[in-house]
């Protein structure tokens, strides 16, 4: 019984750290408008809040992405998820040398809003993580 209560209370916290997923409903209607405009053959997608923009996780071409609109519709970033072997090597190289006691735990690709690209790498250290951009180059690239 206590291992049941544990894990059920292991259960709850980790749901809680985690974004909760909102009904497409509370939405604003340019920020669906764009979705469907931007990725007019995705047929599922979540919303979770970002920031003061929504964020809509979906699956196309065998990828796991998201893209981050305002509420006005604006499309401020999408994001592919890869393997961090798949990072450019300037990308690899800049990670091995700065962060070798870190563990990657995930990779992506962002397009901004204005076509640039960076690279992103979770990187995690006793427990603690955090997100790093870079460059194409490997230069470390502001958030």
């Amino acid at each position: 019984m206590k291992s049941l209560l544990i894990s059920a209370t292991a259960l709850l916290l980790a749901g809680t750290a985690q974004a909760q997923t909102m009904p497409a409903a509370q939405v604003p209607a340019a920020a669906r408008a764009t979705f469907k405009a931007k990725f007019p053959t995705v047929q599922r997608n979540t919303w979770e809040k970002e920031g003061n923009a929504f964020e809509a996780a979906f699956k196309m071409n065998g990828k796991t992405m998201s893209a981050v609109i305002t509420p006005a519709g604006a499309l401020q970033e999408t994001e592919t998820d890869m393997s961090a072997s798949e990072l450019p090597a300037t990308v690899r190289a800049t990670l091995a040398r700065d962060y070798k006691a870190y563990k990657i735990n995930e990779a992506a690709t962002i397009v901004r809003a204005d076509g640039t690209t960076v690279y992103e790498a979770e990187v995690a250290k006793g427990g603690k993580k955090h997100d790093v951009l870079f460059t194409a180059d490997g230069r470390v690239a502001p958030k």
